[in-house]
């Protein structure tokens, strides 16, 4: 783990794991533990869910510590810009083909 951090309606997570452990069986199991931690340590917020789908960008490893920066930060860039906002400027700078009718649940 390099760095974790979000705000009200998102996380940012920047680490890295084996090869042999896909995206998703890793987010399956960050989602799990940290739900069934959450909800045993703080039992009145066993309503709080994860979404169902996610968002994952490989990133560099010379590009690792501006990215921590950036999710070290995240407070003070969604003063400037919203979650959505931002997400689709990462979806565009990257060429991902999306629809948008699709990505808000």
């Amino acid at each position: 783990m390099y760095a974790i951090n979000g705000i009200n309606d998102h996380i940012h997570i920047l680490c890295s794991f084996p090869t042999k452990i896909s995206l998703a069986v890793a987010l399956r199991n960050i989602k799990g533990s940290s739900s069934t931690w959450l909800h045993k340590k703080y039992p009145k917020l066993s309503y709080l869910k994860w979404q169902a789908g996610y968002g994952a960008f490989s990133v560099s490893h010379s590009q690792v510590d501006e990215v921590k920066v950036y999710v070290e930060n995240q407070l003070e860039h969604h003063k400037e810009m919203t979650f959505q906002e931002d997400f689709l400027i990462l979806l565009k700078k990257h060429k991902v083909d999306f629809n948008e009718d699709y990505l808000w649940g």
